[in-house]
């Protein structure tokens, strides 16, 4: 390492130290040159000693999995039980008990820990990039590869990638909320300040994780990880995400569960000991039946299902900040979207100059090359504004390039979204100085001095044509510094320069697609608002009634939301509209997302239940979205969409199941045990039982979902789930007491062969409903299932119904069952699967709903809870600190 390079220390000592020293000693220290950077050998050798540039990191943990899994009072008392059931004679049971949660647990801890694996390969997929000067040259690398000494360019929206001493800044401010809690944006100097400066007053720094307000700037990296000030405040935090409705729902759901579990056992155990039945047997049995209602597997059977999804999600170009996101995509029905790269092509061209009152198309693009933030060749060759590039890329100014070399850039005034302008002072080679401004038409035209009305007629007319407009403008000037808004006036119009994007050719048929999964598409652009009209009428969208920023601004709350709900075009809005607009429509209900990639779009990111990005946008639009898109696609999110409700439809397969089977059975188990002399299984049974089943239902991600599930979204209602219950779990009971009749009657069995006949019939008739309840189509063989799940299910009943006859009969208590028991099973299942039918097509009728999948009053319900819930305005949801430095990963 490089003599005098400041070793890694606290973020205290080391940003606190370069503050108050002068920009050439820091340089100095660090061992860097700001005009080449570090080389890269020097590179590799920092980032050996100070490690990656990550506050966090996403890993899949062992024993954190493991603790997940044996994390169940439940499962505790159950072991504790049988501990000491060995201790007093009852060792075999004690064993059989003890093995069957060992697989238990086993199973659990395989599906979740893949889960995580899945989780982690997202995260590795997610990345943010700072432009750096190294060996000379400008160039994009990973934040996390960052190092002491590296110098980066900062410009607009970006997140601060490291803390920095400023070395050169332009009107820059920073958002520092992050850190302090201050709303006000900082404004940034190269000047120093005392050591015992506080973090608000470092002006002459820009920390790890804040963001550029507005102008632009350069530093040399001084701490980067868990030694800058955001490190030390985030390593020293226990964060936790916000839940999302599909966490809160699951959360929800449990709850009942414990409630009946609890009611259950007690009652049972309670009645066994009244009965005089031994202690420790009612106590194993109780606790066997609080086991058995549980599924115990739905922590597994979710996250097979939302692994699987983000696999699948990924091969379809769509990453997810978190696995439960993939839920909360399906769940959407209105999607706000920009226009530009979206609706079109993205791919931005010069068509033309239009020059006004005598100029010249060479005069008008001369001066629209020279108002640029950045000097090509430089750190624009790597971060340059799609317009800028467009027109120095053109063959069309290639002839003119040579002649911009005798003129000198002497300020810049950067662009921002609420001056919508890029003004910067130029001396020509004669000397003279000049303020040239370029920017959005309505703005620039405002300040220009007169301008004629053939001009704005031309500008309606390229408006009308559906084109991207920059008018360039120009006057003299007395004073060479950089320019400050209050220049901006007076102006000459030189001239249009006139830009394409098209619409996309799959645009159209991708609008189609998500209007036929019940997703509106609404069109937030901070473009004009006749081409963002032309665009969307172009493709289908009803683009006559379109509202603008200043629209919006006339607007109160109440009436903003009526106003927004009509209106498909908002236009020349600024970042706080994106926000505002969202907000208002959250009001309504359902799932609102918004698609984005600028800077201008983090606002209303936050404010959507779901925020979409995509992985070549900005890493302040990245870092608010939950969920990031490789291509930037209406189709890709339209496959998002619909991964999204198939999870949660066979999430829910499971939850239904397990609700109504486990509950009729255990019910069963409960009404047997208050007339039986014996158990009516014993606790090991139940255990097998549950086991046996869930393994079965482990095939339910790799189900088949009805196309009719898939048209709009689907919600948690935990009052649904439980008329569910209520209704076929005493239908399973029917069967199950029915069981019971045959084998006390028809076969006098005793305790072991009343057992096995039990035990094979309920885990038939638990098992095969599957078929039945994973669709609303009557009769369910007019939806098919996914292979996997077919051979699980028949797999299971057959490993039951053979297992009475092999050597571990005796062990689990099972006697062999004679033919005729099989034949009457055969009779049973059939009954009881056309009863199931019966009852799934009064249900859903009652419900509100056609039994081939259409939609139940259970979405009415829900959108009448988001209503209450969001009828007090709220700027975004809660978030966990932003932690730039580790690429997302910590974000799980």
């Amino acid at each position: 390492m490089t003599s005098g390079v400041l070793a890694p220390s606290d973020a205290a000592a080391s940003i606190r130290a370069a503050a108050g020293r002068a920009t050439p000693e820091v340089l100095g220290s660090l061992g860097v040159d700001v005009r080449t950077g570090l080389d890269p050998d020097e590179v590799e050798r920092r980032r050996a000693a100070f490690g990656p540039n990550a506050i966090a990191t996403h890993h899949a943990r062992v024993l954190t999995v493991l603790w997940h899994q044996l994390d169940s009072p439940l499962l505790g008392l159950l072991l504790v039980a049988a501990t000491a059931s060995y201790f007093v004679g009852e060792r075999s049971d004690a064993v059989i008990i003890g093995i069957i949660v060992v697989v238990s647990v086993g199973l659990g801890f395989v599906n979740e820990y893949r889960a995580e694996q899945a989780a982690a390969s997202l995260h590795s997929q997610v990345s943010h990039e700072a432009v750096v000067l190294r060996g000379g040259a400008f160039g994009r690398v990973d934040v996390t590869s960052l190092v002491p000494g590296d110098v980066v360019e900062l410009g607009l929206g970006e997140i601060v990638p490291a803390d920095l001493r400023l070395v050169s800044a332009v009107r820059l401010e920073c958002d520092e909320s992050v850190l302090t809690g201050e709303s006000q944006p900082v404004e940034k100097t190269t000047d120093t300040v005392d050591r015992t400066a506080t973090l608000a007053e470092l002006s002459g720094c820009a920390l790890m994780g804040t963001v550029v307000h507005a102008g632009s700037g350069r530093g040399v990296v001084v701490a980067t990880g868990p030694r800058t000030e955001f490190g030390a405040i985030a390593t020293g935090l226990s964060t936790h995400q916000a839940d999302t409705e599909f966490q809160v729902g699951l959360r929800q759901f449990s709850m009942l569960l414990v409630k009946v579990a609890g009611a259950l056992t007690t009652s049972i155990f309670v009645i066994n000991v009244l009965l005089h039945k031994p202690f420790l047997d009612a106590l194993l049995f109780s606790l066997a039946i609080a086991v058995g209602i549980t599924p115990q597997l739905l922590p597994a059977v979710v996250s097979t299902s939302l692994a699987a999804g983000s696999r699948q999600l990924s091969r379809r170009k769509v990453l997810v900040k978190r696995l439960v996101c993939i839920e909360d995509l399906g769940d959407i029905d209105l999607l706000f979207t920009d226009k530009t790269g979206t609706l079109t092509a993205g791919r931005i061209d010069y068509a033309r100059a239009v020059p006004v009152d005598g100029q010249r198309s060479e005069d008008v693009l001369r001066w629209g090359l020279l108002c640029t933030e950045n000097a090509p060749g430089g750190a624009a060759a790597v971060g340059t504004n799609p317009l800028d590039q467009a027109l120095w890329d053109t063959p069309a100014t290639e002839p003119m390039r040579e002649r911009l070399t005798g003129h000198e850039v002497v300020g810049v005034l950067p662009f921002d979204h609420e001056r919508r302008m890029l003004s910067v002072t130029i001396r020509d080679h004669d000397g003279a100085l000049h303020l040239v401004t370029k920017g959005a038409p309505e703005t620039v035209l405002e300040r220009c001095a007169d301008v004629a009305p053939a001009t704005r007629a031309a500008l309606d007319a390229e408006f009308a044509a559906g084109n991207r407009v920059v008018a360039v403008a120009t006057r003299p000037v007395v004073e060479a510094r950089a320019p400050v808004p209050a220049d901006e006036h007076d102006l000459r119009l030189r001239g249009l320069l006139v830009f394409l994007d098209p619409p996309k050719p799959d645009a159209a048929t991708a609008l189609g697609r998500l209007a036929q999964l019940g997703i509106s598409v609404k069109v937030v652009t901070g473009d004009n608002a006749v081409v963002a009209a032309k665009v969307c009428r172009d493709l289908g969208l009803p683009g006559d009634a379109v509202l603008t920023g200043a629209d919006l601004d006339a607007l109160d709350d109440e009436h903003l939301i009526d106003a927004v709900t009509a209106t498909t075009v908002f236009a020349r809005v600024s970042p706080e509209h994106k926000a505002r607009i969202v907000r208002a429509h959250r009001h309504g209900g359902g799932g609102v997302a918004f698609l984005g990639d600028g800077v201008n779009d983090a606002l209303a990111l936050h404010a959507a239940d779901v925020g979409i990005s995509v992985d070549s946008g900005t890493d302040v639009a990245k870092d608010a979205a939950d969920v990031i898109l490789l291509e930037k696609s209406l189709d890709v999110l339209a496959d998002g969409v619909v991964e999204g409700r198939r999870i949660f439809a066979n999430t829910l397969k499971y939850v239904l199941m397990g609700t109504s089977s486990n509950f009729g059975n255990m019910a069963s188990a409960a009404g047997a045990s208050l007339f039986l002399p014996f158990l009516p299984m014993l606790p090991s049974q139940i255990l097998l039982n549950n086991l046996l089943y869930d393994t079965s239902q482990l095939a339910i991600p790799t189900d088949n979902v009805d196309p009719e599930q898939l048209r709009r979204p689907s919600h948690w209602d935990i009052a649904f789930i439980r008329r569910f219950m209520l209704l076929f779990g005493p239908l399973s009971s029917v069967f199950d007491f029915v069981t019971f009749g045959v084998m006390l009657w028809g076969f006098h069995a005793g305790p072991d062969l009343f057992r096995s006949g039990w035990f094979v019939e309920s885990l038939a008739t638990q098992t095969l409903v599957i078929f039945a309840i994973r669709t609303r189509k009557v009769p369910f063989f007019r939806s098919r299932p996914s292979l996997p799940l077919a051979l699980a299910a028949l797999a299971v009943v057959t490993v039951a119904a053979v297992l009475p006859a092999t050597p571990l009969a005796a062990p689990l208590g099972f006697a062999p069952l004679p033919g005729a028991f099989y034949a009457a099973l055969a009779v049973m299942v059939l009954a009881y699967l056309a009863l199931v039918e019966a009852g799934k097509l009064w249900f859903y009728r009652a419900a509100g709903a056609q039994p081939e999948g259409g939609p139940t009053d259970l979405g009415n319900r829900y959108v009448r809870r988001r209503a209450a819930r969001f009828s007090v305005p709220r700027l975004s949801r809660p978030r966990t600190p932003r932690r730039p430095g580790a690429t997302g990963a910590d974000r799980a």
